[in-house]
């Protein structure tokens, strides 16, 4: 209980601090106390205050949002399917939402809440498709069935949206930089919605911690305890899309914070879900928060894709765990 509290404590005054870097970095650099001024008492007279409240304010919301969801939904996609690498990049969640949300954007197709509910749909068929194709043969579904399988269908879904690109140059530049995986130029009625969606998700993922507690036992185990395996798993996949499809939605297929996060919770923490969900959603936010403010500040005047640095840090992660997991 100690650690949890000290733990919950440590990683919100970070986030808040990160969240004051965040806001001061950029093509104009800002001192912290001029940040916190903004926000306390915003003026409007005072041009610093403007950048901060005006501009800034909307790439803190998105990447807060975005990084949230990528670390609860990593953390539920590991519990339901017992795989320490699972993560929604790797496992083809992220190139499902993409390829549904350029799908429709070509098409000229339009949803309620828009893209979140649509990279949600995508998300959640892709993921289908894996388990799908790792249930087959004898062996059944295994880690690395379900990982390799994943990395195919990834790599498969990718392909289509670039050959949708290419026929659709207008598609093409409209969401070059957002594939890539980036936080600038979003929309408040883009964030709100996706933030509305993983809302949704995250609320689905504490009602589900106990169950997919139980579930870590073992199936039989579980269904002694009075736990519904089929109804746990399928809440579970659909609190997971919701959470991928709110994070694709804001800043593209950005990668690796659901595989970093959970393992870094399990380790220092706890592995009790009830635990883990509300620090994953915090040291998910604080990871992304990091990773975009190295992006814009390393190559200055210059900005990088915010889902560069985290493939930079994440794909050696990814080989290492794999290397140990596999042997």
């Amino acid at each position: 209980m100690m650690r949890t509290s000290l733990a919950f404590t440590l990683f919100a005054l970070l986030l808040l601090a990160g969240a004051i870097v965040h806001l001061g970095t950029g093509a104009r650099v800002i001192a912290p106390q001029t940040v916190v001024q903004a926000l306390i008492h915003f003026d409007p007279r005072n041009f610093d205050h403007t950048v901060i409240i005006r501009l800034r304010l909307l790439r803190l919301e998105a990447a807060l949002v975005t990084g949230a969801a990528l670390g609860v939904a990593g953390a539920l996609l590991q519990s339901v399917i017992r795989n320490p690498l699972g993560e929604p990049h790797i496992l083809g969640l992220n190139a499902g939402a993409a390829l549904a949300v350029v799908l429709t954007s070509a098409l000229g197709l339009s949803l309620p809440f828009g893209r979140p509910l649509i990279a949600a749909s995508g998300a959640a068929a892709l993921f289908l498709l894996v388990l799908l194709f790792s249930s087959a043969g004898r062996s059944g579904l295994t880690p690395m069935k379900v990982t390799l399988c994943g990395v195919a269908l990834s790599s498969f879904a990718s392909s289509i949206t670039a050959a949708v690109l290419i026929l659709d140059e207008q598609t093409l530049l409209a969401m070059r930089t957002w594939l890539a995986g980036d936080l600038a130029g979003l929309s408040g009625e883009t964030i709100r919605a996706a933030a509305w969606i993983a809302g949704i998700g995250f609320a689905l993922a504490l009602w589900l911690s106990p169950s997919l507690n139980m579930l870590a036992l073992g199936d039989r185990m579980a269904q002694g305890l009075g736990v519904s395996l089929l109804r746990t798993r399928l809440f579970a996949l659909l609190a997971i899309a919701l959470l991928c499809g709110a994070a694709v939605s804001i800043a593209g297929p950005i990668g690796f914070i659901g595989l970093v996060v959970p393992q870094l919770i399990r380790r220092l923490v706890s592995v009790d879900l009830r635990v883990m969900v509300p620090l994953c959603a915090l040291c998910g936010a604080l990871l992304l928060l990091l990773a975009d403010i190295a992006a814009r500040t390393l190559f200055m005047p210059y900005e990088l894709a915010t889902g560069v640095m985290t493939a930079l840090v994440g794909a050696p992660v990814f080989i290492l765990m794999a290397s140990r997991f596999f042997k």
